[in-house]
């Protein structure tokens, strides 16, 4: 079996010959990524990206943050530098994808539905625009959810498999906003995206830190496949099992709780806690490892410990 065909296995509940993982070298990976080059949803250490915004970098992640934000006043929506989907070679990369990795399980990044505008409008303009200013903010969401299904036809046309959106909408024990102004503002947006995704035959995977157990039901019915969560603890694996069978769980042992603070033998048993609350023999759980461990405070004993762990789980349900 390849690892594209395990990989939809599970997404099916179709049940594979192991679990497929995401994992650093030696333990391996089933997948592969891809976007456009450059992006549009790009996300800096430093400088200004294809929509003017400042990004800033820190010392000990590979992350940045952005310092200032492009589109001050609605009035100026007009002057905002809309990031183009046809640059001369931007499509390179996406479409050599299939050749370089003819057996992985292939991800295309999309663009966020919520970072993005926040990144553009600032995080407290755009809370205040919820209230203030709903139907600019949704003309902008609109935009990108647009942006979002061109991006969704190059893919199906590249032989790409699924569309990933990275949205942290969680705080630690909250949704960010109103879950039903998620769902006013939000919720049709992700819906048209995710159809356009289903009707071109590639699955939906969305990241999203922080809690978010007020949205997962709806996130469900409108069509996301896999939900990448680096977070479990601030919801609970309890409060999450609701939602095992329905949908498939792409996820690192948490990596704010257990992963820096626990010892290999409490990350080995959280493993197992893992997958006895989220999957399944027959699909529904892919473990994956966090790829900024040093910003996030992993030690290479932790990841192994987790890696060799979830490895040793496959083995026991699936034999090998």
């Amino acid at each position: 079996m390849t690892s594209r065909e395990r990989v939809k296995r599970i997404l099916n509940f179709e049940t594979p010959d192991r679990f497929a993982y995401n994992f650093p070298e030696p333990f391996g990976s089933d997948f592969n990524s891809t976007s456009p080059d450059p992006s549009p949803d790009k996300r800096l250490r430093q400088g200004k990206d294809l929509w003017g915004c400042i990004w800033q970098g820190f010392d000990y992640t590979n992350l940045g943050e952005v310092t200032d934000s492009p589109l001050k006043n609605w009035d100026d929506f007009h002057k905002l530098t809309i990031p183009s989907l046809d640059m001369e070679g931007q499509w390179d990369r996406a479409k050599a994808a299939r050749a370089v990795a003819p057996d992985k399980y292939i991800i295309g990044m999309g663009v966020s539905l919520y970072e993005r505008v926040h990144f553009v409008r600032g995080l407290e303009n755009t809370w205040c625009d919820i209230l203030e200013e709903p139907e600019n903010l949704s003309k902008f969401i609109n935009l990108l959810a647009d942006m979002n299904i061109e991006i969704l036809h190059r893919y199906a046309e590249y032989g790409i498999d699924g569309i990933m959106n990275l949205d942290d909408w969680g705080l630690q024990n909250r949704l960010m906003i109103d879950p039903a102004a998620w769902r006013r503002l939000w919720k049709p947006a992700y819906k048209r995206v995710y159809s356009a995704a289903k009707s071109l035959g590639l699955s939906t995977w969305l990241h999203s830190c922080g809690y978010i157990v007020d949205i997962i039901d709806d996130l469900i019915e409108i069509g996301l496949d896999v939900l990448q969560l680096d977070q479990q603890e601030n919801m609970g694996l309890e409060n999450l099992q609701q939602f095992r069978g329905q949908v498939t769980f792409y996820t690192p042992v948490d990596i704010q709780a257990v992963m820096p603070k626990g010892d290999t033998d409490e990350i080995r048993m959280y493993c197992r806690k893992m997958f006895e609350s989220l999957g399944t023999k027959a699909g529904g759980f892919i473990p994956c490892w966090y790829s900024d461990p040093i910003g996030a405070g992993h030690s290479r004993e932790s990841i192994d410990a987790m890696c060799n762990e979830f490895i040793n789980i496959s083995h026991e349900i699936y034999g090998k």
